[in-house]
C-alpha cells in the first residue's frame, strides 16, 4: 500500500470516527502543497462540550486502533477537553469545543489550504 492510500484509509476512519460521536462542522485541510506546514493534512472537527470533545477524540483513536492498528504519535489537551489534539503524525486531527474553535478561527490561519467539507 502507498504511502497516500494509508493517508487516505487513516482521514476515512477519522472522519467516521468523529461522524459515529457526532462531531459536527468536519473539515479536511489539505496541507501538502504549503511549506514548512506542520503536518500534510488537518482534520478538523466540533464538538458541544468538553464531554462530547473527549468522546470524539476517545473514539478517533479506537477506531483507528482498531481498523487500521495505529496509534497517535501524540495526544494533548485531554485534561480540560476544549481543544484536543490527536497526532498521526501525517494527519492531525484537532477536535475543539465551538466556541474555542471561532476564537482560534483555524480556517482563516490555514486560508491557503485546500479545504474539503464533509457533509453532515
Amino acid at each position: 500500500m502507498s504511502k497516500n492510500t494509508d493517508k487516505q484509509l487513516l482521514i476515512t476512519q477519522i472522519v467516521d470516527a468523529i461522524q459515529d460521536t457526532n462531531g459536527e462542522d468536519i473539515m479536511i485541510f489539505d496541507l501538502s502543497g504549503i511549506e514548512n506546514s506542520v503536518a500534510e493534512t488537518f482534520v478538523i472537527c466540533s464538538g458541544n462540550s468538553n464531554t462530547q470533545v473527549s468522546a470524539i477524540a476517545g473514539n478517533i483513536e479506537k477506531k483507528v486502533r482498531n481498523e487500521l492498528q495505529e496509534r497517535p504519535w501524540h495526544v494533548e489537551g485531554s485534561e480540560n477537553a476544549m481543544w484536543v489534539l490527536v497526532d498521526y503524525v501525517s494527519v492531525v486531527v484537532h477536535v475543539f469545543q465551538k466556541q474555542v474553535r471561532e476564537y482560534y478561527d483555524i480556517e482563516e490561519l490555514w486560508g491557503d489550504a485546500k479545504i474539503t467539507r464533509i457533509e453532515a
